[in-house]
Order: structure tokens, then sequence, then C-alpha cells
């Protein structure tokens, strides 16, 4: 008589008096999984189809590259996230940093007259340098990411007011079309979104730093006994952090046409979310930037139907904070089973 060595399938008869794995149950368990492993895409085309439904201008071009240009700042900023979360920390900082970058990109190109590229470049590293010192703070301090980070959540927000002295600085027209549409249906903060979104997943997917973020996640014990280098690695990914924080705040302050201190606010607590809606777990070792943007745009879907619908900005609010609650659950309950 044959022996199923499968666990978990209930063997029935078959011709020739021979037992099999019972194809029903074959089928459930498949299902199962491919929803646990696309859980995010499952949840955004659902909300897209009911949002369609209840409300004829939802389902349009004109709406959907809104839903797109609202999602690209977040998207941009949880990318950077992600390797924080997926190696296990956390950075509570990139809103502030963002805001920090922006105003820095006004005071180059404007107080300083520099040329657009130089000031863009040297925003860039403005954040560059931000994430840098909490890797620092990290690897050679020893400071929990969510004490590192929260610090410069604060400092970087005070230097922002500082370099600003607490007003908007307006950007140079030729700085403009980075937050405008090519044509009607091409929008340049899509455009940057999508290119970050590349880039996050080369990082994870096909360099050393994105499988020692993957490995430090998992066990960072482990990772430094099979020859990571732990504090080197946090160093690189704390400062991709702030790189791609750097490039929202351009990205915001572009479509603002100004820099503002006070930009950005709340910003982390959204990337946050749309990293672990995508199905990244903050236990770390989990995570892929394609989820981080399914996360961003069911936040984006979620907030345009929501004005769509005519709810209250607090109630938009109540929802969210029930989604991302519902998203940590589910993740708690598949990393038990």
């Amino acid at each position: 008589m044959a022996i199923d060595t499968q666990p978990g399938h209930r063997l029935d008869k078959r011709p020739g008096g021979k037992r099999g794995p019972n194809p029903a149950r074959r089928v459930v368990e498949d299902t199962g999984r491919v929803l646990q492993d696309n859980g995010a895409l499952v949840a955004l085309l659902v909300l897209v189809l009911v949002l369609s439904f209840w409300t004829s201008n939802f389902f349009t071009a004109t709406n959907l590259l809104n839903v797109g240009v609202q999602a690209a700042v977040t998207a941009i900023l949880a990318f950077g996230v992600t390797f924080a979360i997926v190696s296990g920390g956390i950075d509570l900082s990139v809103g502030s940093v963002a805001a920090f970058s922006g105003v820095m990109l006004g005071w180059f190109t404007t107080t300083q007259g520099m040329p657009v590229f130089v000031g863009v470049l040297l925003a860039i590293l403005s954040g560059t340098a931000c994430g840098l010192l909490n890797g620092i703070l990290i690897s050679y301090g020893k400071l929990p990411p969510f004490i590192a980070t929260l610090a410069m959540l604060s400092a970087a927000r005070g230097l922002a007011q500082v370099v600003s002295e607490g007003s908007p600085v307006v950007l140079p027209d030729s700085l403009s079309w980075i937050g405008k549409t090519i044509g009607e249906w091409l929008p340049v903060p899509v455009i940057v979104m999508i290119v970050m979104g590349l880039l996050a997943a080369l990082v994870l997917n096909r360099t050393y730093s994105g499988r020692s973020m993957y490995a430090i996640g998992g066990n960072e014990e482990a990772a430094h006994l099979s020859g990571i280098r732990v504090r080197r690695q946090k160093l690189v990914i704390y400062t991709l952090v702030g790189a791609f924080a750097a490039v929202a705040g351009i990205v915001l302050a572009s479509r603002l046409a100004s820099a503002q201190p006070t930009a950005a606010e709340g910003y982390e607590l959204d990337a946050i979310a749309a990293v672990v809606i995508g199905g990244a777990s903050l236990a770390g070792g989990v995570g892929k930037a394609s989820g981080t943007l399914i996360g961003a745009l069911i936040l984006a879907v979620l907030r345009n139907g929501l004005n769509l619908l005519d709810v209250s900005a607090f109630w938009q609010q109540v929802v969210i904070g029930v989604v991302i609650a519902l998203a940590v659950l589910l993740d708690t309950l598949r990393r038990r089973a």
C-alpha cells in the first residue's frame, strides 16, 4: 500500500487501490499560498473595483493619474524605509529629512543662485548626510534605530526651519517641471517613483547590500558570524534611506513650487504603513519593493476614494488606522503560521 509522505495531504482511494493527495485540498492550499503571497495586490484590486462601483468619477484616466501623483512622494519615501524595515530597523526621520532636503534645494538655487543641477545634487547630498548620521548613531553609537531616527526627526525639521527662517522658499521656474506632467498623460512624479522603485528592487535583489539587509533582519548575530560586516552595512542602509528621502523632498517641493519647512509632516508614518501593508514584516527579514509600491497605492486609492465619497478627513484617519492595524495583525498571524 502506497503511503503519502507529504504532511497535510489527506489520502483518498483511487482506481487500482492506490491512494494519493486529495485534489480539492491541494487546490485550497495552493489558493491560500497565492493569496498569502499576493494579499496586498488582491486588496488593491478589490479596493479599485469597489470604489469604481461606488463613484463614477474614480475609474477615469484623470483621476487614476491623480492617484499616481498622490502616491509618488509616499512611495519614494517608503522605498527607502523598506531597506530599514527589511534589516530589522526603522526610520522615523524620513519626513523631516525630505523637508530639510527640499529647503536646501531652495536655499542653494534661490538664495545662493547656484545652477539647478548643482542645487539638486547638493540637496540629495544633504538628505544622504542625514541618513549617514543616522547610520553612525545606530552602528557605532549603539543607539536603537527608533531613538536615533526620532532624534533626527526633530533635528532635521529644526534645521529646515533655521535655513528657511521659518518661511517657504520659492523655487526657480526651471524646477517646476519635476512636479508637472509631460504632455497630458505622463506625470513626472510618477516617472520618478517608478525609477526609484526599480532602483530599490535592484538594490534588494541584485546587490550584496540587499542580501545583507535580509540576513541582518533575519538574524543579526548569524549574519555577523557568517562574515557580514553588520555595522558597515547599517551605514549603507540608513544612508540609502536618507538619499531616497531627499529625492522625495525634491519631488514634493517641486509639486508645491516652493520649499516649505513644514512639508511632509506625518509622511514618515505613511511610509512605514505602506511598507507594512505591502507585506514587509516589522520583525525584519521580509519585504520587497513591489509590495511597498502596492502599499503606497492602497493608501493613495483609499484617500482618493474617501474624498470622492465626501468622507471627512477625521474619519479618513480612522479608516487608515484600521487598515494599518489589520495589516500588522495579518503579518503577525502569517509569521505564526
